[in-house]
């Protein structure tokens, strides 16, 4: 044996040296091969959570829009519809005009006349905005608070489901592309240029049921309190728009449709930049938004009023006044070819002098404030994908 380990000693040592470090590198394969699997696994476990969560909130947010078409927006728009009825009355105009034939002095009927005209269109196009308006302003409420809520319950069941929750937030973009692929819509604007929204940090607290009762009956603001004077601005806006019209001058399609937009125009860019914002909200405390907009959270500062500074924030950004106007210019748009269709072996369309149209104008209003179910144009706004988007983004907003 001793003169084989001499014979062979070195052949011996260079294949044990061999085998061990073959040995070796099996064991380190091995467990880099058991790490990764484990990674692995963790990783399949990480998306599964994610997507659980993304499939959530989807839930979440579809469920949010149900409520807003069934039980909200309908009850806003009774009120709505109710209060312009009473506000805007021009049947005690028609009657004296029908009373007057072979009394009145043509003085007195073209007065008559000219009130009419004022006060149709101004019931017309106040009809138009407010519909519009309101229907967004709500499913901003809606939006906002169903994520406080979501994010608060998420952080009071679970500490873990928070954190996965956060993270998902913080990854933005994946929880885009799950709600934008999903509706096949296009976004128009990069994630990154959300609408600004205010948070509170060390908000962990849910949100007090009167506090939330009271929130979402702030969106009777505008029956309840803004109406005159939005009666009173818009028509002026009307008034200076039909100033040089005639009732004897031929309206067709297009002119109505730029007479109306020019009315849109007039009243919105008229006063102070948003300006409007305080026809759908009670004006705003200074204090408190000076006091929010620096970050800081005072515990005196009600959750109420922290939902309301924000839904101005929202309500004042560019991509808002977007939509808006989007929403405007396509409901106009579709009231005008409704009232082409409508009109008499088409007059509207080859054109109609506007005492004849007037009649037509006050056919028009019950169906635009009908009721959300049978409301073609806030089917219309709901549908389009701009405005889609737009509240998707706004939903997926999360406290930095």
């Amino acid at each position: 044996i001793r003169g084989l380990w001499s014979k062979h000693r070195r052949k011996i040592l260079v294949t044990a040296g061999c085998l061990g470090s073959g040995y070796l590198l099996y064991k380190l394969y091995n467990s880099h091969t058991r790490r990764l699997a484990d990674l692995q696994r963790q990783l399949a476990n990480d998306r599964e959570h994610d997507e659980n969560i993304k499939a959530q909130m989807k839930a979440h947010f579809e469920n949010i829009q149900m409520i807003v078409d069934s039980t909200t927006l309908p009850h806003a728009m009774r009120c709505l519809s109710i209060s312009i009825r009473e506000e805007i009355d021009v049947s005690s105009v028609m009657e004296r005009l029908n009373r007057g034939k072979g009394v009145l002095s043509q003085s007195e009927k073209l007065h008559l006349w000219d009130q009419l005209k004022i006060l149709s269109f101004t019931r017309m196009v106040l009809s138009l905005w407010s519909v519009t308006m309101l229907s967004l302003y709500i499913r901003v409420q809606v939006n906002i608070l169903g994520r406080h809520l979501y994010v608060d319950t998420a952080r009071a069941l679970d500490t873990s489901s928070s954190h996965l929750l956060v993270r998902l937030f913080i990854s933005l973009p994946l929880f885009y592309a799950c709600l934008i692929d999903t509706a096949h819509l296009w976004l128009p604007f990069k994630p990154t240029a959300t609408c600004p929204v205010i948070f509170w940090q060390e908000e962990l607290d849910v949100i007090d049921r009167d506090d939330e009762q009271k929130f979402l009956s702030s969106a009777d603001f505008l029956v309840t309190n803004a109406m005159p004077g939005l009666i009173s601005n818009m028509q002026s806006a009307v008034s200076e728009v039909l100033k040089g019209m005639q009732l004897k001058d031929v309206i067709t399609t297009r002119v109505l449709q730029e007479t109306l937009l020019r009315i849109v125009d007039v009243f919105m860019s008229s006063g102070s930049p948003h300006h409007w914002v305080d026809y759908l909200m009670m004006p705003q405390d200074t204090k408190l938004s000076r006091t929010t907009s620096d970050g800081s959270s005072d515990e005196t500062v009600s959750k109420f009023n922290q939902l309301m500074v924000e839904t101005r924030q929202v309500l004042i950004s560019t991509e808002f006044t977007d939509i808006v106007e989007i929403s405007l210019k396509c409901f106009t748009d579709a009231l005008v070819e409704e009232m082409e269709t409508q009109s008499i072996s088409g007059g509207l369309a080859t054109g109609m002098p506007l005492a004849k149209m007037l009649p037509q104008i006050e056919k028009t209003i019950p169906v635009i404030i009908a009721e959300p179910g049978k409301n073609q144009f806030l089917q219309l706004i709901r549908d389009m994908s701009e405005v889609q988007v737009f509240f998707t983004l706004l939903y997926a907003s999360m406290p930095q």
